[in-house]
């Protein structure tokens, strides 16, 4: 009897042209796995990655490291990627990524998982090669990459943005972790803000980069000061910024039912570039 190659396996050091090849398909949709990648997710040791193979050639794979990630997964994949995918759902916090990508894997998992805290089943992937100011959008001049020695200031406004997203608390107790994680962007460059008699009114941060694109994430501005058209002006500056920066793709995904926030991004020239969806544990 003939046996069956098992067609996933871990990726490794070996796999990262491949991985980065099979992300570049899709920059946009992609450059959340890609920026792991290159920061060396895929090093010695890894366990952050299962690939799909058809004749020896990866054709899909889902990133596994506190989120579920999928990249160029299909219908022929899903069932044999749910077993790896199994295998995290104690340490997992959210599915996340291409609609119809994440509707398959849960589809084949869900049994398996706790029942979700939410769904956010449409979310419009958005993204511009365009500088606004070419569009004739007002930069606000406030806009500025924060420095290292602000990140207290910072960190209420990113805990503040978090809890408001996700529903609870980014950390429980002591903060140091999560501050860590914030002091990490603003070395890196990737956190903009607008800062007024010592407090952060505005927050945008590169979250991943690679393979020509960036994709923002953490967008907020102060609660008393949303409604008053400053938006456009604080998220031109900081897409402008960052294409010089870090990537001249800009791109980033948003809740279908934050009208004000699509509002915005259609405002400063963001394209609807396809659709994701969010699972949150």
């Amino acid at each position: 009897m003939l046996r069956t190659r098992n067609p996933t396996r871990l990726l490794g050091v070996d796999d990262v042209d491949a991985a980065l090849d099979l992300c570049a398909r899709d920059p946009a949709a992609n450059v959340f796995v890609a920026s792991r990648i290159l920061d060396g997710g895929l090093g010695a040791g890894s366990t952050a990655a299962y690939g799909w193979f058809e004749d020896g050639r990866l054709e899909g794979l889902v990133w596994t490291i506190a989120n579920v990630v999928p990249v160029g997964t299909s219908d022929a994949s899903w069932s044999h990627l749910a077993a790896q995918v199994r295998k995290v759902r104690r340490r997992c916090a959210s599915f996340l990524g291409p609609r119809t990508e994440v509707a398959g894997l849960w589809g084949a998992t869900q049994h398996d998982f706790p029942r979700p805290r939410a769904v956010r089943a449409e979310q419009p992937l958005m993204g511009t090669h365009t500088p606004p100011s070419q569009l004739g959008v007002q930069l606000d001049p406030r806009v500025r990459p924060a420095t290292v020695d602000e990140v207290d200031l910072v960190l209420p406004a990113a805990e503040h943005m978090f809890t408001a997203e996700i529903g609870y608390r980014p950390y429980t107790g002591n903060s140091s972790f999560y501050r860590d994680s914030i002091w990490r962007l603003i070395r890196a460059g990737r956190t903009y803000v607008v800062i007024e008699r010592g407090r952060v009114i505005f927050k945008a941060d590169v979250g991943s980069v690679g393979l020509g694109a960036m994709q923002i994430q953490g967008v907020w501005v102060a609660p008393e000061l949303r409604g008053q058209g400053l938006a456009a002006g604080f998220m031109a500056s900081t897409v402008e910024q960052a294409m010089l920066d870090h990537a001249p793709f800009a791109t980033l995904y948003v809740n279908d039912f934050n009208a004000p926030a699509l509002a915005t991004y259609r405002r400063i020239g963001m394209e609807r570039l396809g659709t994701f969806s969010t699972i949150l544990f």
